[in-house]
């Protein structure tokens, strides 16, 4: 990705598609060029929550809201050192934020942060043909030297596709670090980074929680050299299909019986570690206002999604693993795509949406209560 921020407001932006579908709007955020998969974002508020999850590693994420940066962008609200997307595509930016919070406007930190954006096209149009196409690769082009059409389509092509992708150490943390319990330390648990954001540590430790964030690529020893009570796997961006040193790892915590609580990522590894296969979604789950059942309660919750890909497993039984029997605990009302698991006979589960969901909606934030009641029951 190249880069420039000179005379964004003025300088023409084109948008190819790797079916050769083209939008052509102005640059907003950083001038060049960028790559990545398009997806699109159905949620109307929490973009700054969007723009810093690391599981938009490598994803040109489209706003479905049409007026985006009315309010900013602050310092409290960034769910990880940086933003992440590849690159961003909004119809109507705020020209002036307002909020009392704000420190200076989203264009500006997209331009910051060498993030190039395209504004001013018909998301409705492109959000439309991704449902209808699928997600695909992209590339965004602004500034003085843009190629050809062809050309571009070319480039485009070139792209590597999601499927497939490891990318999950590309965005965790390299050392371990401690977020300590607010108030008294009940628990200590090992959270697994491949992706992590920093409300779902946040939302354990008020919770009395202690939690020792380890990278990607920790070792069973690493996971039980912090004597944990409960062991995490986070969410996090790329093909579940290429984790397999997680899925061993996640294997051997299975094996010991500690209490094991996943999210997102960490929902398709435990779906791996126990025997089923994972797929890519036509277009995936984006936005923070998903309709999920949770089958252990009958509640539906509107919840935060962000993902690509699923678990393939059975709706309708119980299925029989290595570690025991295990159900689908959670479907998604839209499509019927597995949205959690719950193994019967070992203290595990997982859900496939954020419910630290920072940007809301907090329906299913009582998960974290479900995992302290796992350490709660294997303690005594």
């Amino acid at each position: 990705m190249t880069t420039s921020t000179r005379g964004v407001a003025k300088t023409p932006a084109v948008l190819v598609l790797e079916d050769g579908r083209i939008f052509r709007g102005r640059a907003y955020g950083a001038v060049g060029e960028t790559f990545g998969e398009a997806v699109f974002s159905t949620g109307m508020t929490g973009y700054q929550e969007t723009l810093t999850d690391p599981s938009y590693h490598r994803q040109v994420v489209v706003m479905t809201a049409p007026h985006v940066g009315n309010t900013g962008v602050n310092d409290d609200d960034p769910e990880s050192r940086r933003i992440w997307v590849a690159g961003y595509v909004v119809r109507d930016p705020a020209r002036v934020p307002s909020n009392w919070r704000s420190r200076g406007s989203l264009d500006e930190e997209l331009a910051a942060q060498g993030v190039v954006g395209i504004s001013g096209i018909d998301t409705r149009a492109l959000t439309r043909h991704l449902r209808e196409r699928g997600a695909m690769r992209v590339g965004i082009f602004s500034g003085d030297t843009v190629p050809d059409d062809a050309t571009l389509l070319a480039r485009v092509q070139e792209v590597p596709p999601m499927k497939g992708a490891d990318l999950a150490a590309e965005v965790a943390t390299t050392e371990p670090y401690v977020v300590p319990a607010v108030g008294e330390k009940k628990f200590t648990v090992a959270a697994v980074d491949l992706g992590i954001k920093g409300m779902t540590a946040q939302r354990m430790a008020q919770r009395g929680i202690e939690v020792h964030v380890l990278p990607a690529n920790a070792t069973v020893d690493d996971v039980y050299a912090v004597e944990p009570d409960g062991v995490f796997f986070s969410n996090g961006p790329g093909d579940p299909a290429t984790a397999d040193h997680p899925v061993s790892v996640m294997r051997a915590v299975l094996e010991r019986g500690t209490p094991l609580f996943g999210i997102c990522f960490g929902n398709q590894i435990l779906g791996r570690a126990l025997g089923f296969g994972t797929f890519k979604l036509k277009y995936g789950h984006r936005g923070i206002n998903q309709p999920v059942q949770d089958r252990t309660t009958g509640k539906v919750e509107i919840t935060a999604h962000n993902h690509g890909f699923a678990v393939d497993a059975p709706l309708d039984k119980v299925t029989a693993t290595p570690f025991g029997r295990v159900e689908v605990s959670h479907v998604c009302l839209n499509d019927n795509v597995v949205e959690g698991l719950r193994l019967l006979d070992r203290p595990a589960f997982s859900v496939q949406y954020h419910p630290e969901a920072a940007a809301g909606p907090h329906d299913a934030a009582h998960l974290f209560d479900r995992f302290v009641s796992l350490m709660e029951g294997q303690r005594a």
